[in-house]
């Protein structure tokens, strides 16, 4: 195989792995809406609910259900409290789109359905919630065992968010690509590795921090601070790239290169915001959830111990 086709290759088969990974993230995330089908009235709706808010977003649960007949209930609490659930009906509305892309590409010119307010929550606190659908055939009700946590978070501008989200793809495409490079013996695989220490460097370790200051109230939660796991799987990716940088600094290394690439793999494939930053209302004070998930744990054991 001719040497420039072995590349246009490779870089293509980057590019899927990356993509794939991405979506992966993506979709099993604890920020992705919750997706569900339900049948009502001899007809399947699939709703998504919401479980991640910004404070400049409006607070209220959707779901796509235009059947007039059906009558929706919310029932809310905050996360992880023995607060009893507050009630509250949804309201059918209809609000404007403001995308230029979602009016001039998809020709989507208002958002419709029935809506829920909820009680905005201070950056980083959840609430959970569950849904009571009625209607002439009977009454649904909807993830009551199982309920749906919605996470709230500060704004974040898109002049931070954007440079992070691409240069972050960027990094993971670059880094695929100079592990298979390593692996086919295409010398470049060390100027790629430095390619991909350096976006990493400003799309996890600059623009990343600020990300996470915005949304939360801290640069970084994770190592020496706290276990956020996003902070951490970012910082472990980091550190390997530094040790495969400086070992093919002089040398060639490959095995370094492909190390670094796997474990990036790997850490960008880990669900985004999993163990993230959480709030404790018996506290009021920001933690990582997979600090109060063990806590958590540990009580429930103990108090079966006593049991």
């Amino acid at each position: 195989m001719m040497p420039t086709m072995k590349k246009i290759l490779l870089w293509f088969l980057a590019f899927i792995i990356t993509v794939v990974a991405a979506l992966y993230q993506r979709k099993t995330g604890p920020t992705y809406p919750k997706r569900i089908s339900v049948e009502i009235n001899d007809s399947i709706y699939d709703l998504k609910l919401v479980r991640s808010l910004g404070l400049d977003e409006r607070p209220e649960v959707r779901i796509r259900v235009y059947d007039t007949t059906v009558k929706a209930v919310l029932y809310y609490k905050r996360f992880k409290t023995n607060d009893d659930y507050t009630s509250v009906p949804f309201k059918y509305r209809e609000y404007p789109v403001n995308s230029f892309i979602m009016k001039k590409i998809f020709g989507i010119n208002v958002e419709k359905g029935l809506y829920a307010h909820i009680p905005q929550q201070q950056p980083a606190a959840k609430i959970e919630y569950y849904l009571e659908l009625s209607y002439p055939g009977g009454t649904k009700t909807l993830l009551k065992e199982n309920p749906v946590v919605l996470r709230f978070k500060g704004a974040v501008p898109s002049p931070v968010l954007t440079p992070h989200i691409l240069i972050m793809f960027a990094a993971m495409l670059l880094s695929t690509v100079a592990g298979l490079f390593a692996l086919a013996g295409i010398p470049s695989f060390r100027l790629l590795g430095v390619w991909t220490l350096i976006l990493l460097t400003a799309g996890g370790m600059i623009l990343g921090p600020l990300v996470q200051k915005y949304a939360f109230g801290s640069f970084w939660t994770g190592v020496p601070f706290g276990w956020d796991l996003t902070d951490n799987k970012t910082l472990i990716a980091f550190l390997f790239w530094i040790l495969a940088v400086i070992m093919n600094r002089k040398n060639r290394r490959p095995a370094y290169i492909v190390l670094a690439s796997v474990i990036l793999l790997i850490v960008y494939s880990v669900p985004h915001s999993l163990f993230g930053s959480e709030m404790d209302y018996s506290t009021g004070n920001i933690i990582q959830g997979f600090i109060l998930f063990f806590f958590i744990r540990k009580q429930k054991n103990l108090n079966l111990m006593q049991h």
